[in-house]
């Protein structure tokens, strides 16, 4: 039985700024979940929404059954060019894309084609689309998806581009719960392309989980670097009459109308790992006005309140990428990259660390004291040198990895021989610390937390047992440490 078209009108939603099937059982967002009305009174941005297509064609919508419809769905099955469009994969913020085959490399590719519509109402469109297109042809990165050509054929203006045969993020973060390592670990990939676009002075303006793409391996590749769609917010709502990206992904000052940074895609990021560790966007609203007040007023939602599991840690990553003050994220891809990883790195557990470090290692007793764990090192002669592994640093970007053992007071007359020592160490350093309240000599490295490795704690930590026995018995003739 063939459905009415009241059953199959569409419905808008102002933060994923995207028309979606309209259920009649449903009349919230399928996307976000926020209450809306059918219809949703948007159709002037119609042009530049993104349809998703499934196992069905295009939704039948009236609104949407125009000339310039029928002519690109036309197209499919036709030649164009080199190309012979294969199927429809859907339609983007500024046109249609299509599933082709490279008639003389023999090869599946995509073809954007810049909708026909967008010319008319706008010729600063096709200096965009192919501007941009020719900054997305000069980067080339595993974590982003390639663009082979800018051109024109009968007067379709196009870009040709990799074809990813696998799914979209959005499709992954729908299908289930992601893993916390394995969303950081996506986040972390993505960063890696954000940073080549940012060093080449790309900007992508409309990051979000559907403009990422995964392969068949599940690695991530960003793609419509650049075509950000643009967003008409209700005139009687504010001065936001346009806006460049979708409202769910924008950063704070983008509303301001302030410019576009990288910074504020490295927001767009953090929302995207935000939404990949609970599922929920942090913000939701029905109205654009109501969104735009909570994405700049707002604190960010506590992730380890909606998804316990996810640690501190990671919790905090979140917050350093999605900061309501853009001077206060990572200022670029490459910075917000240096983050994540230094969180993947203090994500492994530092007993497994400690453990295959050391856990083999003959003649090491090791003990626990509060945080700190202590190992007592056999060394020739019979002598033995207790030393110290711990943590230290609040926040995860700045968290170091101590190793230390105490020589000897720091008694006065100690003071020439012991800068003397120090000279002569080549791992590790003599510093005074108080124990106890009372100034001592150590002998000290530290490793950044996020990277050191286990052979690296126990070649420290056997070296600095040596170098704190060598200056004790140099400058005491005992062995108390």
């Amino acid at each position: 039985m063939q459905s009415s078209p009241t059953e199959q009108s569409s419905i808008y939603c102002p933060g994923c700024n995207e028309l979606f099937r309209h259920d009649t059982a449903s009349e919230g967002c399928p996307r976000c979940g926020v209450s809306l009305v059918p219809g949703g009174g948007s159709t002037a941005v119609c042009p530049t929404l993104l349809w998703k297509v499934g196992s069905g064609d295009l939704p039948h919508d009236p609104t949407l059954c125009s000339a310039e419809d029928r002519e690109m769905r036309s197209l499919i099955g036709r030649e164009l060019g080199i190309y012979q469009c294969e199927s429809l994969l859907g339609r983007g913020g500024m046109g249609w894309v299509y599933l082709a085959r490279h008639r003389d490399l023999e090869r599946r590719c995509a073809v954007k084609i810049l909708a026909p519509g967008l010319l008319a109402q706008d010729e600063g469109y096709l200096r965009r689309f192919l501007n941009e297109g020719r900054a997305a042809a000069a980067l080339v990165h595993p974590n982003v998806v390639t663009t082979h050509a800018v051109g024109r054929h009968d007067n379709y203006h196009f870009l040709e581009m990799e074809f990813v045969a696998g799914r979209s993020l959005q499709d992954l973060i729908e299908a289930g719960p992601i893993p916390p390592i394995r969303a950081m670990v996506l986040t972390a990939q993505i960063a890696e392309g954000l940073a080549a676009a940012h060093r080449s002075d790309i900007l992508h303006r409309d990051l979000k989980p559907d403009n990422i793409l995964l392969t068949h391996r599940g690695i991530p590749k960003i793609g419509d670097f650049g075509l950000a769609k643009r967003v008409a917010a209700d005139r009687a709502e504010g001065p936001h009459d346009e806006l460049v990206g979708t409202p769910n992904f924008m950063a704070p000052e983008l509303f301001a109308g302030q410019a576009v940074t990288p910074a504020a895609d490295v927001y767009a990021m953090g929302v995207c790992l935000f939404l990949m560790l609970t599922r929920r966007l942090p913000y939701a609203r029905s109205r654009l006005a109501d969104l735009i007040e909570a994405v700049t007023n707002d604190p960010v939602p506590s992730v380890r309140e909606l998804c316990p599991q996810v640690p501190l840690e990671m919790a905090e990553c979140v917050g350093m990428l999605m900061a309501k003050a853009p001077a206060n994220r990572p200022q670029n891809g490459t910075e917000a990259l240096q983050l994540l990883e230094a969180v993947l790195g203090h994500l492994r557990d530092l007993e497994s660390i400690l453990q295959d470090a050391l856990g083999s290692v003959p003649g090491i007793e090791r003990r626990r004291r509060g945080e700190a764990n202590e190992f007592i090192v056999a060394l020739p002669d019979g002598r033995r040198q207790t030393v110290v592994v711990e943590q230290t640093g609040a926040s995860a970007a700045e968290r170091l990895l101590q190793i230390y053992s105490v020589c000897c007071p720091a008694e006065p007359h100690y003071l020439e021989s012991a800068l003397r020592l120090n000279s002569t160490v080549c791992h590790g350093a003599l510093a005074v610390r108080d124990i106890d309240g009372k100034p001592h000599f150590v002998m000290i490295d530290t490793y950044p937390r996020s990277t050191v490795d286990p052979e690296e704690v126990r070649r420290s930590v056997m070296e600095i047992a040596n170098h704190a026995d060598a200056v004790e018995c140099r400058l005491t003739d005992t062995d108390n440490n």
